[in-house]
């Protein structure tokens, strides 16, 4: 009796397994294998036994380890970003809220301790793999610079800031929003700031920004 009743509580984790999707597992595995030995030192098969899949399955995902670190941040920084685009607003007040928003969306989703372990991960590895943080630079602040600079050349074209080269008026925006802050985050000289300071730093960044580009 007691032996059916532990087959049946060491069946439990097995089931959990087959039900979560195996993309998923292979990342999550992936990802904390990186963090535990660094990219060099994380291997396919330490990745497959964390995921407790053969190297065969593994293969199924990403055809090479370097594959798998790219989705695998791809797959938490596209988890806790922002929406990429900014609502279209009809007004400088509409349009000051949805960049306040916007800003606010961003610090948000980098000073989350899962996004900035991945930042501090990129810092420790830059040396001996440089292609992780152009990797995450890419797919984290490359990605809403972009979208910035669609949503300021709109409102450009509707009147509601001033003219300038949209590309450069956004990295003024993440300038005014940032400051020192995200270096500080990733060196452990500042900790994750509340949501009050993070609400009042994308509201004066919005602030300066729109005076810098007042029409």
């Amino acid at each position: 009796m007691k032996k059916a009743h532990a087959a049946r509580g060491r069946a439990k984790p097995a089931a959990r397994e087959r039900q979560e999707p195996l993309r998923q597992r292979v990342l999550e595995a992936a990802l904390a294998s990186f963090m535990d030995k660094g990219f060099a030192g994380a291997s396919t098969l330490d990745i497959a036994s964390r995921a407790n899949i053969s190297k065969r399955d593994l293969y199924l995902v990403a055809a090479s380890k370097s594959e798998l670190l790219r989705q695998a941040i791809g797959e938490r920084v596209g988890r806790l970003r922002p929406p990429l685009e900014l609502p279209v607003a009809t007004s400088r007040e509409a349009f000051a809220a949805a960049l306040e928003a916007f800003g606010l969306g961003i610090l948000h989703g980098v000073c989350g301790r899962n996004v900035l372990a991945l930042y501090r991960f990129a810092a420790v590895e830059a040396e001996r793999a440089p292609e992780i943080a152009r990797m995450l630079h890419a797919l984290s602040r490359d990605a809403g610079r972009a979208a910035l600079s669609r949503a300021l050349s709109r409102a450009q074209a509707d009147g509601l800031i001033g003219a300038g080269d949209p590309a450069a008026q956004a990295g003024d925006f993440l300038a005014l929003l940032w400051g020192d802050l995200l270096l500080r985050l990733i060196m452990r000289l500042a900790d994750p700031p509340p949501q009050v300071t993070l609400e009042r730093r994308a509201r004066e960044a919005t602030e300066k920004f729109l005076t810098l580009y007042r029409t």
